[in-house]
C-alpha cells in the first residue's frame, strides 16, 4: 500500500509533485518561475539589443575611419540610431559646431580668426562622455534583474526546501510513522524548490556575466573613440 502511494505521487513526475505541494511551497515555486521566465525574456532581449548595437557600431566606425573629416560622417551617424558610437559622435560634433559658432560671433568673423581653445575641446569631450553615460544606462536597463535573480533564487529555493522538510517532519509527528509514503511528498517538494531555484539562478548568473562583459567592451571602445574624435577635431582646427 505504501509503495502504491509513492508510485502515485511520482507517476506524473513534476506535475504530480506540484499538485501535492503546500500553499507556501506553491508560492515559492510561482515566484521562482516568474523570476526564471522574466530572466529569459531579458536574456533574449539583451541578445538582440547587443547584436543590433554591434552591427550598428561596426557600420558607423567603417565610415568614420575612412572619412577625411568629421563632417563627412555626419549623414552616416544620423542614420545609425542603434549605434552608441554614432550618438556619441553627434553629441561631440554638435557641441563642436556650437563652440565654433560662438567663437565666430554668430558668423561675423572667420573661423581662422578665432580658433578653438584647449578648454573648448575639453567641453566637447565632456559632452561626449555624458552621452556615453546615457547610452550605457540605456543598454544596462533590466540587467540588474539578472543579478537579483542570480543572488535571490538559490535562497528562495532553499527556503522552499526547508519548508518541505519541515512538512515531512510534521507529518511524521502527526502520524507517528516515518514511512516513505509519509515523508516522500515533503521531500519531493523540498527537492523541487531547490531545482527550480537553481534553474532560475544558473542562467541568470551566466547571462549577467555575459552582459557585463559586453557593457565593459562597449565602454572601453567608446572611450577610445572619444579620444580619437577629439584628436581629429584638434587636428582639423589647426
Amino acid at each position: 500500500m505504501d509503495y502504491a502511494i509513492v508510485a502515485g505521487i511520482f507517476s506524473g513526475s513534476i506535475w504530480e509533485i506540484v499538485a501535492h505541494t503546500s500553499a507556501f511551497g506553491t508560492f515559492i515555486l510561482l515566484v521562482l518561475s516568474f523570476m526564471s521566465f522574466f530572466s529569459w525574456v531579458i536574456i533574449f532581449g539583451k541578445w538582440r539589443q547587443f547584436s543590433a548595437v554591434e552591427k550598428a557600431n561596426a557600420a558607423f566606425m567603417h565610415y568614420f575611419k575612412r572619412s577625411r573629416s568629421l563632417a563627412d560622417t555626419l549623414g552616416q551617424a544620423k542614420s545609425q540610431a542603434n549605434s552608441p558610437m554614432a550618438q556619441i559622435y553627434l553629441a561631440g560634433y554638435n557641441e563642436l559646431e556650437e563652440l565654433k559658432e560662438s567663437r565666430n560671433q554668430g558668423g561675423a568673423l572667420q573661423e581662422t580668426q578665432n580658433p578653438l581653445q584647449l578648454d573648448d575641446f575639453e567641453i566637447v569631450e565632456m559632452a561626449m562622455e555624458k552621452t556615453l553615460s546615457d547610452q550605457a544606462t540605456n543598454i544596462e536597463k533590466r540587467v540588474i534583474f539578472l543579478a537579483t535573480t542570480a543572488n535571490a533564487a538559490p535562497f528562495l529555493g532553499l527556503l522552499g526546501t526547508v519548508v518541505g522538510i519541515m512538512d515531512s517532519f510534521w507529518a511524521i509527528g502527526e502520524r507517528g510513522s516515518a514511512s516513505l509514503a509519509i515523508v516522500a511528498p515533503g521531500i519531493a517538494e523540498a527537492l523541487l524548490a531547490t531545482i527550480v531555484g537553481l534553474g532560475a539562478a544558473i542562467p541568470a548568473v551566466i547571462a549577467y556575466n555575459w552582459a557585463n562583459n559586453k557593457l565593459k567592451f562597449i565602454n572601453e571602445f567608446a572611450n577610445s573613440f572619444i579620444l580619437a574624435f577629439v584628436a581629429r577635431a584638434r587636428k582639423e582646427a589647426r
